[in-house]
């Protein structure tokens, strides 16, 4: 049994095959549609083909888009033999009983279970009556996006993290003025640092669109729809779209009193099994040990999900010889034309090192702890993440980090290490 038709819950399909599962996959999806690939909502499924989105508004009211899928129907069906059920709610889970609860009153046994309901747009902490307020998660909230940018001259964005980022890239591209209000003092601050997210932001000024960071919206005021957006340094902000991007929240409420483990998501150990007996989880809610930091980690990326969706079903399926979920983490965003990569996991608390000149639009930024690297972000610079990617994994002396990296990245700024700070937290 796998709940959430996400990324993490097809690989766990495929992979429940692959390993040798012969008896029934049932796959639970609370939307209507078909399992789909999430990060073109955020960049091109938000545009049309033509410069402005506004072209063919018309014809989608009768024929909305649709992504790309993550399997075609028959495929999932037919080659895989997946009993898909969408538009199905899980309510509940008896953990006793081993049975998964539904919306409908049915209730589903299970032999294993692999949890993948991901996470939700986390929603703004006041109520308004005005019309124009979005958020961006599922496939709906794309839809209602792309018809409203349509009327959109002014797109004010709160929160200029990957999804806030990534929209405000997409809307300058095709002529529409953003503004992103990020509370912090630099974009990802709290993902990356303040000597990345510095540099960062360079990316949204050289391509024109507004960032206002430090501040915070306090209202929104217009006419039935929202026209104007308050802020906490007093100026005020035209919008005809406001996109509220400020985080995620996993989908666990369906969970509590289940006997499953919660924490900020789903406590598992380092095989991706829960608290309950036969029960895994994967994806964006998933939380587990890391041999790299202390604590736990959770990760809402693309990579991770469909990494933990396959690992979680092996371990699923091979009881007797499952294996720890050892990864180095691995996210990509697109922001304009330049490819933002990050390898490993980065501190906010370690040092970290500046490579490269920002207003070229290709730098690096290098992690460490005592001597050794742990992790990067790259901006366009698909050959130094390859390598890096190798010495994070080996755990690599940081000195030939540094000298790998600024061998790829001529040093337009101080040499380098000059840099070299400690971020706040």
């Amino acid at each position: 049994m796998i709940v959430g038709a996400s990324l993490a819950g097809v690989r766990a399909a495929r992979a429940a095959r692959h390993a040798g599962h012969t008896g029934t996959i049932i796959l639970i999806g609370a939307e209507e549609h078909l399992p789909y690939d999430r990060p073109p909502l955020s960049k091109t499924f938000l545009t049309h083909s033509s410069d402005h989105p506004a072209a063919h508004e018309p014809d989608e009211q009768a024929h909305p888009p649709a992504p790309a899928v993550l399997m075609a129907e028959d495929e999932l069906r037919d080659d895989l033999g997946v009993d898909l059920r969408l538009g199905v709610t899980a309510t509940g889970l008896d953990t006793d009983s081993r049975e998964l609860l539904l919306h409908d009153q049915q209730r589903l046994p299970y032999d294993r279970l692999i949890i993948a309901t991901g996470a939700t747009a986390r929603r703004w902490p006041t109520t308004t009556h005005l019309a124009g307020l979005h958020y961006l998660r599922t496939l709906d909230d794309a839809r209602a996006l792309r018809a409203a940018l349509a009327r959109t001259t002014n797109l004010v964005i709160i929160g200029a993290g990957f999804i806030g980022s990534e929209v405000a890239a997409t809307a300058t591209q095709h002529g529409i003025h953003a503004t992103i209000v990020e509370t912090q003092d630099t974009p990802l601050a709290h993902a990356v640092g303040q000597t990345a997210g510095t540099a960062l932001a360079r990316l949204h000024t050289q391509a024109g669109t507004t960032l206002k960071c430090g501040v915070q919206v306090t209202d929104f005021s217009g006419t039935g729809h929202i026209e104007q957006v308050h802020l906490s340094d007093g100026s005020v902000l035209p919008a005809d779209t406001v996109l509220v991007g400020i985080g995620a929240v996993p989908t666990t409420g369906w969970l509590t009193d289940s006997g499953v483990a919660l924490d900020d998501g789903v406590a598992c150990d380092p095989y991706l099994a829960t608290s309950a007996p036969g029960v895994y989880a994967a994806g964006d809610l998933a939380r587990f040990p890391h041999p790299r930091r202390e604590g736990t980690l959770r990760l809402e990326h693309w990579t991770a999900a469909a990494e933990q969706g396959a690992h979680a079903a092996r371990n699923a399926i091979t009881t007797a010889a499952p294996t720890r979920y050892e990864p180095v983490p691995y996210v990509w965003s697109d922001w304009y034309s330049h490819r933002i990569q990050i390898i490993g996991d980065p501190h906010t608390d370690q040092p970290s090192t500046l490579i490269g000149d920002p207003d070229t639009g290709q730098f690096t930024v290098l992690y460490r702890h005592n001597n050794h690297i742990t992790a990067a972000l790259a901006v366009n610079q698909p050959r130094a993440i390859a390598k890096l990617r190798r010495l994070i994994t080996q755990k690599a002396p940081w000195a030939d980090a540094l000298t790998q990296t600024t061998t790829l990245n001529p040093p337009a700024t101080p040499p380098a290490g000059s840099r070299t700070e400690s971020r706040a937290t």
